[in-house]
């Protein structure tokens, strides 16, 4: 099997989460490969509903190895946090989290730009979670970031203090209302890196090649979704990192042809958080249901999430664009209830029929051409085998798997991992 990997194919909050814990049992390492604590993975199982941020989704499997992987952005103070909440699970973490040397750090004054930033766009802000994590990654780009390798030298506070003075002066030109105590944030963040330092940083490339030379099975999971990537999703409305499948790449430092599977995990409807387009969204009593039975509200910022009928055509980019050769969909079991579904197969653009993903996604240049489908009355949160499923819900896979041109291997019916079909 070697390396397999998992991300998500909308515009997040697909549950992947629930997915990688699912699956840990069959890998020896789960790498994160990008993303920082924007991220929200929701983990329900035995009682606990737990969320993670930067922490790969492997944590609480006891003989899985988890690894930060150098394309992942730090923030020290929710890591000890995430760490901190662990604790009462007896998670040792020391011994199975391992932390890349060259991840980088986010800054508190990442954190103030960020807001400094969005402020500054008004009413054309792009919905950022002002976690700094958009500073960070231009840091990165911009060659001045900190790494987690820098902590294992005297110098790296020198480092900070110029990078931080950097940014004071680029807040101030910003000249919005920004207020904040830096000496105070200052304090809780170098706390924080003394937690950090506990655990055990990793040459992540030279592990992992070892890893694959002695045969371990290793799932790489990303964070995000496919439409939010920097390069392909719906720029600007996107995230600072590549979230598609060549992310997994340089995210980990692993050759292209050790990856095997690439599972894409998809919702059975479609959300997004924050501005952005978004062809098929709901504002009626349907996406009322969606968001109420799903509980669509984000894991990270509580913001509640848009609603809309599935999007073939997007959800068929992302296939394309990650070589995806499984699929999964989750939350089936939030659609139970509906009389109608519907499913967008293809695109009003400009006049003209389209079935691929335009360059431009704006509601007045688009509008979305839909096919619909029986909705099925019963609770399948309880139903344990593929033939168990109504024969409407049925029906609706075998469309999506003939437009997509690949098999749904995994159907979720409810959020415990127990609540999970394996096809």
């Amino acid at each position: 099997m070697n390396i397999d990997l998992l991300l998500g194919l909308q515009w997040g909050d697909e549950g992947k989460g629930k997915i990688v814990d699912y699956l840990t049992q069959k890998y020896d390492i789960i790498a994160r490969f990008q993303g920082g604590p924007n991220a929200g993975h929701t983990l329900e199982f035995n009682g606990i509903k737990h969320v993670l941020h930067t922490i790969p989704s492997g944590i609480f499997h006891p003989k899985a190895i988890n690894v930060v992987g150098n394309g992942v952005v730090i923030d020290p103070v929710i890591f000890k946090k995430e760490l901190e909440a662990l604790d009462k699970y007896d998670v040792n973490y020391q011994d199975c989290l391992l932390i890349s040397r060259k991840a980088h750090l986010i800054l508190p004054t990442h954190r103030l730009l960020d807001a400094a930033s969005e402020t500054s766009k008004g009413k054309a802000k792009i919905g950022s979670t002002l976690k700094g994590i958009g500073p960070t990654y231009m840091d990165k780009t911009g060659r001045n970031g900190i790494r987690i390798g820098d902590l294992e030298f005297d110098n790296w506070k020198t480092k900070y203090r110029n990078l931080a003075t950097k940014h004071q002066a680029l807040i101030n030109f910003y000249d919005v209302d920004v207020q904040y105590d830096l000496e105070e944030l200052e304090t809780e963040f170098f706390e924080a890196i003394e937690k950090i330092k506990s655990l055990k940083f990793i040459d992540s490339e030279e592990y992992l090649y070892n890893a694959i030379k002695n045969e371990k099975n290793i799932l790489a999971e990303g964070a995000q979704g496919s439409l939010l990537d920097i390069d392909f999703g719906t720029y600007p409305f996107v995230t600072s990192s590549n979230t598609t499948a060549a992310g997994a790449c340089t995210g980990l430092g692993i050759a292209p042809n050790r990856i095997q599977r690439v599972f894409g995990i998809f919702k059975a409807y479609t959300t997004r958080v924050g501005s952005g387009p978004f062809p098929t969204e709901l504002f009626d009593d349907n996406g009322k249901h969606m968001a109420k039975i799903g509980h669509e509200f984000g894991a990270t910022t509580g913001r509640p999430r848009r609603c809309g009928w599935l999007d073939l055509v997007a959800l068929k980019y992302a296939v394309q664009v990650n070589g995806v050769t499984n699929l999964m969909m989750m939350k089936a079991d939030v659609l139970s209830g509906l009389n109608t579904l519907k499913v967008c197969t293809s695109y009003n653009y400009n006049g003209n029929q389209i079935h691929h993903l335009p360059y431009n996604l704006e509601a007045e240049d688009l509008e979305p051409v839909y096919e619909e489908f029986e909705g099925w009355k019963e609770d399948i949160t309880k139903l344990t085998s593929f033939e168990e499923l109504p024969d409407t819900l049925k029906v609706y896979i075998k469309f999506i798997e003939n437009y997509l041109d690949v098999n749904i291997k995994i159907v979720s019916v409810g959020p415990d991992r127990k609540e999970t079909i394996m096809r």
